[in-house]
């Protein structure tokens, strides 16, 4: 078992943005099939599970990465992937959602468990693979829902990453009522959809890992696995299994929306500049770059 690293080795292997220029090995990686993504995926997460804590918090990064395996795993029971569809904006929630999606796929369609807990939870059970293991599509249902006015380099980013992890991304400028209703006519097999809400998220608060859609929306499963997921949780596990993510986030940014409503968080101004997001801690402090 790898023996747990200091706070010296863990903030040396995360000084680097990753938010890297594209380069040799970048177009090595982006050539793969979706099997091999997921493997090369799930690779990465079962290093992050297999290690010993170096801190709390990444103990409780293990932890709910374990439950929300077990999100995905059971969503993979209920579901057949051509009833499930992912929403992917970029983002920094749905992009961990993504790394765990691709991790558990690796799982159900090879059998490959997740590796023993090295910490005793009550929700440190492993997945367990399907009796028969699902076939992998070449690519995977996804739907973006554009904001307005988005940033150049967020829709750069969400190009680049939907093609490196083989989503087949649906794309629709207009309300969010609306698109679900569009993507749900144009894709009338879909059942469930991820979704990478939070619970600090706007409208998050009460919601479950599956909440059937509300009264008066298009009528779908809405599967949350990061729901109690903070705000601290999700930038530690990008940067201990090494994620790319937009490059917006390196600027003092700490919640996406579109050029006329997002400013770099004010909570991270120092000397006139901003701290990378992952330098943000509270949940609360997470939207203060927001106008809405």
């Amino acid at each position: 078992m790898p023996a747990a690293r200091s706070d010296e080795e863990a903030s040396a292997k995360a000084a680097a943005p990753l938010h890297a220029d594209h380069n040799i090995k970048d177009e090595v990686v982006e050539t793969q099939s979706l099997s091999e993504q997921c493997a090369r995926v799930h690779k990465r997460v079962c290093d992050l599970l297999e290690r010993q804590p170096g801190s709390e918090r990444v103990r409780q990064v293990q932890q709910q990465t374990r439950i929300s395996l077990d999100v995905i795993g059971e969503a993979l029971e209920k579901y057949s992937l051509d009833e499930l569809s992912f929403s992917y904006n970029g983002g920094k929630d749905c992009l961990v959602l993504l790394i765990l999606y691709l991790a558990a796929l690796h799982t159900h369609s090879t059998g490959h468990q997740t590796p023993p807990s090295t910490i005793t939870t009550n929700n440190s059970h492993p997945p367990q693979p399907r009796e028969q293991p699902i076939k992998l599509p070449p690519t995977l249902r996804s739907v973006y829902i554009v904001t307005p006015n988005p940033f150049p380099s967020v829709t750069t980013f969400v190009s680049r990453s939907a093609a490196k992890y083989h989503l087949s991304l649906a794309q629709y400028h207009k309300p969010m009522k609306e698109a679900f209703a569009s993507y749900l006519a144009d894709y009338p097999q879909v059942r469930a959809i991820f979704v990478g809400t939070r619970r600090t998220d706007p409208h998050g608060a009460n919601l479950t890992h599956f909440d059937p859609t509300d009264g008066g929306w298009p009528s779908f499963m809405r599967i949350h696995p990061v729901i109690d997921w903070h705000y601290a949780d999700i930038w530690t596990f990008i940067r201990e299994v090494g994620v790319e993510y937009c490059e917006l986030y390196d600027m003092g940014y700490t919640s996406l929306g579109g050029t006329d409503d997002t400013h770099p968080n004010p909570a991270l101004k120092l000397d006139g500049k901003f701290k990378p997001a992952y330098e943000l801690i509270e949940d609360e402090e997470e939207r203060l770059g927001r106008d809405r």
